[in-house]
């Protein structure tokens, strides 16, 4: 069946980095946009960026803008968030989806925390 499989995710300090990465296998991806979402204890879920078919159109939550930057490699199925900067406000799990087809993965921790 369909996966979407996250990785990357971990515990950073205040102002560091991390980069996450959803392999995806098992549909045509390069035929659709691909998102992050991230989802706080106790809050709903949060579009961060998204990305088209093609990789030529992002956008990005203003919350992250100048921060995160989101890209594609459809040869090789993956889609990557890098996220500078990072604050606390940021802890979350990060899911990447193929919204149009309601493909989710199961979802990366991202603690920022001194």
């Amino acid at each position: 069946q369909v996966q979407l499989v996250e990785s990357g995710g971990g515990l950073v300090q205040p102002g560091g980095s991390l980069r996450l990465s959803c392999a995806a296998s098992r549909f045509t991806f390069s035929s659709y946009a691909m998102s992050w979402y991230r989802q706080a204890p106790g809050k709903g879920r949060e579009l961060v960026a998204r990305i088209s078919a093609t990789g030529g159109v992002t956008s990005y939550a203003d919350s992250v803008k100048g921060r995160f930057t989101i890209s594609r490699d459809n040869a090789k199925n993956t889609v990557t968030l890098q996220m500078n900067s990072l604050k606390p406000e940021d802890t979350a799990v990060y899911y990447c989806s193929a919204e149009a087809r309601n493909y989710w993965g199961q979802g990366t921790q991202v603690t920022v925390s001194s």
